[in-house]
């Protein structure tokens, strides 16, 4: 698990033995079982999850207990709930397990605690906080003006390998639409012989 780790931060930054034994010693790996609940709502969040193997996703359940998708996180991808992390307030989201996953625990102050012993991580960390902006940006550009065949369009491209791993109406509810309507518009592709 470390050396998937190591793997992802080697590309984008040069790292030396000695540098990666110092900032990974207080990491955890923990293995989740299928359906596990990682984090309730109204919980704090005080780590972030990187998946070595498995899949997580976030989501929120709102008052007719109807749950909506916010993001998945396949293998080498990081998940985590900001208000908590960054504010100490309790969560709008849960964290679940979609597949038995293993993933490292990154405590909160990470990253702080690292930089000394890797100064390149400070460009890492705020590149990941970037891409996440964008990310959140544009999915919510997708939910407000996009069509339902645009979104899961772009579902494919963000996450190629999650259609055969997540159940149809999970799906369904990250792009914002019904069970039935993704039924259509794969469908309406399958007729255009788009294959994902």
């Amino acid at each position: 698990m470390l050396n998937k780790f190591r793997a992802y931060l080697e590309k984008s930054l040069p790292i030396t033995d000695e540098q990666f034994s110092l900032i990974s010693k207080d990491l955890q790996v923990k293995t989740f079982q299928k359906n596990e609940i990682i984090l309730s709502q109204g919980d704090i969040c005080n780590r972030t999850y990187f998946v070595g193997e498995g899949l997580l996703r976030s989501y929120s359940v709102d008052s007719k207990g109807k749950a909506h998708v916010i993001q998945f996180a396949p293998e080498l991808w990081w998940i985590s709930e900001r208000n908590g992390l960054l504010f100490n307030e309790p969560s709008d989201f849960y964290i679940d397990a979609i597949e038995q996953t293993k993933a490292l625990m990154i405590p909160k102050d990470y990253f702080n605690n690292a930089i000394p012993f890797l100064p390149k991580l400070q460009e890492l960390n705020a590149s990941m906080l970037n891409n996440s902006i964008r990310f959140m940006q544009k999915r919510i550009n997708m939910l407000l003006s996009a069509t339902a065949e645009e979104r899961y369009l772009d579902f494919i491209r963000l996450y190629p390998n999650l259609t055969l791993r997540v159940p149809q109406w999970m799906i369904a509810s990250y792009l914002g639409i019904t069970p039935e309507s993704l039924s259509r518009v794969r469908k309406d592709l399958a007729h255009k012989h788009f294959r994902p």
